[in-house]
């Protein structure tokens, strides 16, 4: 992933997420906590997926497991319901100097059918990321950095080898073994950038997302784009919204009264009509048979729409 490219998704969500130097989380108890619940909407269209030829890409039958029928791999980079609501967005309080601890727990991405799952999650600054690899395919994590205005820098690159535990050439089988060997990519952010996005050089519809935090009040939204972060200290503080492909964060101010729950409204603009160019192209000349063997690709997980 160019450089160029991956600034270009972000938009500016890292310069108005900037962290403020010299500021350090303390975790205390938090007395007389309160509730901060809401829904993040996308405002305009739900984007088409972008698509990518199978046949260009390695592994075309395996990853065409999860396929539209016609040897497409479709990247659904935005998922909202029938009323706007927009999941995976991270939704996270800024301003909290002190209060509950962190979850300890290293963030975990598994490779599973050519698809990096979670699509979205959270970083922290410092710490590391886990990869794991259930396919019977090898991966290679491209992992970056990036903002609007420092560019993109490069974080790590590493092979992921394949499952070995997986029936390798059984196109029906299940992902019911144990986990490959895991890499861990350490997470040393520079300052002012907040994005951490993860591609496979392999197959670059697998994408993965993280926003950095700094304090554990945050949420990621559900399908329906629901949010709720809980024992909060109360205060005013910084509500903000934020989604990898959406562009431009959304903002606003809560005020949290002692065990009081406040509930909030956010919303996110969808990018225009032609914003990739990554597109189905019904055309013959590149399906399947442009490789000069028969290959079949069947969608036997998922037949994408």
């Amino acid at each position: 992933m160019r450089a160029t490219r991956v600034a270009a998704l972000v938009v500016a969500a890292a310069a108005a997420l900037m962290v403020r130097p010299g500021w350090a989380y303390e975790v205390t108890d938090v007395q007389a906590g309160g509730v901060v619940a809401g829904r993040v909407s996308l405002e305009g269209p739900v984007p088409a997926p972008k698509a990518y030829n199978l046949v260009i890409y390695p592994d075309p039958q395996y990853c065409g497991r999860i396929s539209n029928g016609n040897g497409w791999r479709l990247l659904h980079d935005f998922a909202a319901d029938g009323a706007g609501g927009l999941k995976d967005a991270v939704v996270m309080i800024e301003g909290i100097a002190s209060g509950k601890a962190f979850d300890v727990s290293v963030p975990h991405v598994e490779a599973r059918d050519c698809k990096f799952l979670p699509f979205v999650t959270v970083v922290r600054d410092g710490h590391a990321v886990e990869v794991v690899n259930m396919d019977p395919v090898m991966h290679d994590i491209q992992a970056y950095e990036t903002s609007t205005h420092l560019g993109a820098r490069v974080l790590f690159n590493a092979p992921l080898p394949m499952n070995r535990h997986h029936k390798r050439g059984d196109l029906h089988a299940s992902h019911e073994h144990e986990l490959g060997k895991s890499l861990l990519g350490p997470l040393y952010l520079s300052k002012g950038r907040r994005t951490f996005v993860m591609q496979c050089g392999f197959h670059p519809y697998m994408e993965s997302w993280a926003l950095a935090i700094d304090n554990p009040y945050y949420a990621i939204t559900d399908v329906s784009g629901a949010f709720t972060i809980a024992d909060v200290p109360p205060g005013t503080y910084r509500l903000v919204a934020w989604h990898p492909q959406a562009g431009l964060v959304s903002d606003r101010m809560v005020t949290v009264e002692p065990n009081g729950t406040v509930t909030a409204a956010l919303s996110l603009k969808a990018p225009g009509r032609h914003r990739t160019a990554h597109e189905v192209v019904e055309n013959p000349r590149f399906g399947p048979g442009v490789l000069g063997r028969p290959v079949e690709i069947v969608p036997i997980v998922e037949r994408q729409h």
